[in-house]
């Protein structure tokens, strides 16, 4: 039991998956960032100098009442530059990395393996039957 745990640990997709995990957790910090200090204040602009950001109240004298367009939108953009950045910087490169890895040690693609028995008994059955109709 603990064999298998250790084969699994030692699994180079989980280390793979650490790291990613840890970078992106990294990463996140700065996009929030750079969102909250660069982003926010440009969307909250589009709205003018009194309004608090893009949205509106529900209610006016209630300021948890504030429907914030503007968080949504910056999540949505947070979201797509982590993603663009795990994308080009991490699953790009390992990709290209296995290929070239495969190709020096020349690697083919698994050949198809061959049809089973009853496939082929089904396929003959096919056959003889369009044979019958054609008679």
């Amino acid at each position: 039991m603990l064999k298998g745990f250790k084969d699994f640990i030692l699994r180079g997709n989980v280390v793979e998956l650490a790291v990613a995990v840890v970078i992106g957790s990294a990463f996140t910090a700065i996009v929030t960032a750079f969102s909250d200090y660069i982003i926010n204040p440009m969307i909250a602009s589009i709205g003018g100098a009194d309004v608090s950001g893009l949205g509106f109240h529900i209610i006016s004298s209630n300021p948890a009442t504030f429907v914030d367009f503007g968080a949504v939108i910056t999540a949505a953009i947070n979201f797509l530059i982590v993603a663009a950045v795990v994308y080009f910087i991490l699953v790009a490169p390992m990709n290209k990395l296995n290929e070239m890895q495969a190709a020096r040690k020349g690697v083919q693609e698994e050949p198809e393996a061959p049809a089973s028995i009853e496939a082929e008994l089904l396929t003959e059955i096919r056959d003889l039957l369009k044979q019958n109709k054609l008679q």
